[in-house]
């Protein structure tokens, strides 16, 4: 069993060739041994450079195969006034109803902390939606900003203790080392981790935080220091949830990093098969809450 906790469809590029639709993402979770797949919603952050995916774009897709694919819906801190204290809770409970299980990908270029930010949240611990979201700080177009050593992460933790948030994004990763390279904050840092990085600090101090190791952010941190790596993975086995964020079409014909690399764990018995089995589905199904025969159709 396998459970993608983060999936797209719709175009990240404006090459139209790239563009994924639901068949396209199943034909890869088949090729990929992938049983059942999260749809994150991308485009309402108007910074967000995708088209097509839309939370009712996602919701309509993933109607077609409800038994392998799952949406999530998203929501701009701004949206209803722009005010800190806008009501999304109606908002929240239509798309619940509809089948949505999380919220993400959270991306709009924010602060963590901002007040906007903090009382959806909020609203979404309120509903039992879990917050999947991409941290990035610099000058970049999109994502979340954490603050050096995610100290804006932090004290949102502390504000939305009822809210699960799912670590993703390079920022959020590059923080798993103590050692941050100047000016790859937003990046892959290479080499050696160095203990007492931000991430596991935060893991251990709040159970809130989980964690999505998909994409290239996730696949470096966790394969640039193996010894580490496996060590981290062990650690925080209870709260780690297996992603691919695969974003184009042709990732089907060049395969995934983090579908080798996860497989590969298992083939060499690098984690025991009970910590591989929970970051595979069963944390998966324990945190949205779906139905066994569901996870297992």
């Amino acid at each position: 069993m396998l459970i993608d906790v983060h999936g797209h469809i719709g175009r990240v590029l404006f090459d139209r060739r790239e563009y994924i639709d639901a068949a396209n993402l199943i034909a890869r979770m088949d090729a990929w041994g992938i049983d059942v797949c999260c749809v994150l919603a991308l485009c309402e952050h108007s910074e967000a450079p995708y088209l097509e995916a839309t939370t009712e774009d996602v919701i309509a897709a993933c109607s077609r195969y409800p038994k392998r694919l799952i949406p999530f819906c998203t929501i701009d801190p701004r949206f209803a006034g722009n005010i800190p204290t806008a009501d999304f809770r109606w908002l929240l409970e239509e798309y619940k109803s509809r089948g949505c299980r999380g919220i993400g990908e959270m991306l709009p270029k924010m602060n963590f902390d901002d007040p906007r930010c903090i009382n959806l949240f909020r609203q979404a611990g309120e509903s039992e939606l879990p917050v999947l979201f991409d941290a990035m700080d610099g000058e970049t177009s999109y994502g979340l900003v954490a603050g050096p050593g995610l100290h804006r992460l932090e004290k949102t933790l502390q504000e939305c203790p009822g809210t699960i948030f799912i670590g993703h994004g390079p920022t959020f990763w590059a923080e798993i080392s103590a050692d941050v390279p100047s000016g790859q904050r937003s990046g892959y840092p290479r080499g050696p981790i160095a203990p007492g990085g931000a991430v596991s600090r935060l893991l251990r101090q709040y159970r809130n935080l989980w964690i999505d190791i998909s994409a290239g952010s996730g696949h470096n941190a966790l394969t640039r220091d193996p010894q580490f790596g496996l060590a981290f993975l062990q650690e925080f086995q209870d709260r780690a949830l297996f992603g691919t964020d695969a974003c184009k079409r042709t990732d089907l014909e060049r395969g995934c990093p983090n579908v080798t690399f996860f497989h590969g764990l298992r083939e060499g018995w690098k984690i025991p098969e009970s910590a591989w089995e929970k970051i595979a589905w069963r944390n998966a199904v324990r945190l949205l809450k779906l139905p066994l025969s569901e996870a297992r159709s």
